[in-house]
């Protein structure tokens, strides 16, 4: 059986693409490196809070598990945390809110904010928008949200999509040609989601036909 780490090894060294690939498979580039370095930086953080936003798919839990498993991290989706879990923060240095929106209780998060500046504790918020743009009712958390550092995942250059198309298709097993990637990027959505819809619906199609995938699959698959 074929070893898709491998095949992913070689497949990078003959395009060139190892080097930007960090830990558990992060690929770094100009779309992401903001928020990757700040991930990095830790602790030297200007403030206590991170708000790393961006799109669905564009890599904010793989960041947040590199932090978590870098520095110990207590992670929690944003709206299952309550007192008790407020408790729990306060044995931990490090604390990770995932999938932040308004569906919060905003005057437990003013506490929590506040207690992270009091405590000299850190704070990761990933979120779809920068979370000073949520539409919240309690004015003094409404003025707390904004004293954050925001880090924006940008939407993928070519070498992030060619590097997703390429993690995906290796993980899958699949074999594709370089000149079928690049076809890929040129007719493909420059979006996260629509890159794992893609890979999603290619390979489905792949397998219904028992065929490779060449021009014509992935043409269907692109509706071109």
């Amino acid at each position: 059986m074929d070893d898709p780490v491998k095949d992913l090894n070689q497949l990078l060294l003959k395009f060139d693409l190892k080097q930007n690939y960090v830990n558990d498979d992060f690929y770094v580039n100009n779309s992401n490196f903001f928020a990757y370095n700040l991930i990095e930086k830790w602790p030297r953080w200007e403030k206590n809070i991170l708000n790393v936003h961006g799109e669905k798919y564009s890599g904010k839990t793989h960041l947040a598990n590199i932090f978590m498993k870098k520095n110990k991290a207590y992670k929690i989706i944003a709206k299952e945390f309550n007192n008790d879990t407020l408790k729990n923060f306060k044995l931990y240095e490090n604390l990770i809110l995932e999938d932040f929106d308004k569906n919060i209780d905003e005057r437990l998060m003013y506490t929590l904010f506040n207690v992270a500046d009091q405590d000299n504790k850190y704070i990761l918020i990933n979120s779809l928008v920068p979370i000073n743009e949520l539409n919240f009712k309690l004015k003094d958390f409404v003025s707390r949200a904004k004293n954050c550092i925001f880090a924006k995942i940008e939407n993928p250059d070519d070498e992030l999509m060619f590097a997703i198309l390429l993690k995906n298709f290796s993980d899958r097993q699949i074999k594709v040609e370089k000149k079928l990637i690049d076809f890929i990027i040129k007719h493909i959505d420059r979006s996260y989601g629509k890159i794992y819809e893609f890979v999603y619906k290619i390979d489905e199609i792949s397998l219904k036909k028992k065929k490779s995938i060449d021009f014509k699959i992935i043409k269907e698959a692109l509706k071109v």
